[in-house]
């Protein structure tokens, strides 16, 4: 069985994010076959065109770090109805400058928590038109808006509600047949 290497990013840069949480729950879920890394934007300074001629050290190590998984995951909280400006600010880096767009033709995911009722949704759907601008192929057969309760997610990463969890592996097995899915039409260019 091959392996796919998914590259995640968690929208939010606190330490204690609750998306941080999901995405190590995740990566515990993900089944064999794919292989969850965090890719962080922490350090990434603000996006602006005059780098598009010499991007920083970072700015590269960030692309190629996309560059070296054959899928992304997007772990995002809902910041005032949209996306947080680190993770937006992300993704300007990695698809700049014209022409190397790091998402074309790399499968993507979207999931996020919050403690509101509909989780991250409308965040959610803002990623997804952006992405879509990307050309990334978008999971959209199974969209996943976790409500977070204090609890839901053990220390060591396990989910504690049962429904929560089986919801999660299957999300989990879904982006797994997709990823094996687009790269089979779209495979990587060598």
């Amino acid at each position: 069985m091959k392996t796919y290497k998914v590259g995640y990013f968690v929208g939010s840069l606190a330490k204690g994010s609750i998306n941080r949480q999901l995405a190590q729950a995740l990566t515990r879920l993900a089944p064999p076959g794919l292989e969850l890394t965090e890719i962080s934007i922490r350090d990434l300074p603000l996006y602006c065109y005059d780098y598009d001629a010499d991007y920083p050290p970072v700015a590269r190590a960030f692309k190629q770090a996309i560059a070296d998984v054959d899928a992304v995951l997007f772990v995002t909280p809902e910041y005032n109805r949209s996306i947080p400006g680190a993770l937006k600010n992300a993704i300007d880096w990695a698809s700049r400058p014209w022409g190397k767009n790091s998402f074309a033709r790399k499968p993507s995911a979207v999931i996020g928590t919050s403690p509101g009722s509909i989780g991250t949704a409308v965040a959610q759907q803002h990623l997804r038109s952006v992405l879509c601008f990307c050309n990334s192929p978008l999971m959209n057969t199974l969209e996943a808006y976790i409500q977070f309760k204090p609890g839901l997610i053990g220390a060591d990463g396990s989910i504690t509600n049962n429904a929560t969890a089986e919801f999660l592996s299957n999300y989990m097995k879904e982006l797994h047949l997709f990823v094996e899915r687009v790269l089979t039409v779209l495979p990587r260019e060598s």
